[in-house]
């Protein structure tokens, strides 16, 4: 049996490859993402794929490797990618985690409309990298291990 890995999904820039490199525990050099790369933990999905929708069936292929789907919204600068309804295509959880959370505090109450609206429930995890916010409840959720 193939070893379920937890698939990071999300906009360009949103922070998703320092997210995985925090779930892999890897902590070398940042590297864009041009193609799915299944890491320790993780499948790390280019934010390219989710900004074009014809590659959706991609993404939607690829999650039946996944033990969990993370969709991701930047609160820095919420934009409107994911299509109402997108979390009910996947058979495995789907968790909201809204990134930068340090940074556009007023963005908050947006962010988990959208989160709604895509149609995930709570619990979203609010996360900042840069300053170490959320990632080991996360972990914790994920692995059950901070």
């Amino acid at each position: 049996m193939r070893k379920k890995r937890v698939m990071v999904i999300g906009p360009s820039r949103c922070g998703k490859t320092t997210l995985v490199n925090e779930l892999n525990d890897y902590h070398g050099e940042l590297k864009r993402t041009q193609d799915m790369i299944y890491g320790k933990n993780t499948i790390d999905v280019p934010g390219s794929y989710i900004e074009n929708s014809w590659m959706y069936k991609h993404i939607i292929a690829a999650a039946q490797d996944a033990s969990h789907v993370l969709i991701l919204i930047d609160q820095s600068r919420c934009t409107d990618v994911y299509p109402h309804g997108f979390a009910k295509s996947f058979r495995c959880p789907v968790i909201g985690v809204i990134t930068k959370c340090d940074l556009m505090e007023e963005n908050k109450e947006i962010c988990i409309k959208k989160l709604k609206l895509i149609g995930i429930s709570e619990p979203y995890f609010h996360i900042s990298s840069s300053k170490g916010i959320g990632i080991d409840s996360l972990k914790k959720y994920l692995f059950g291990s901070g």
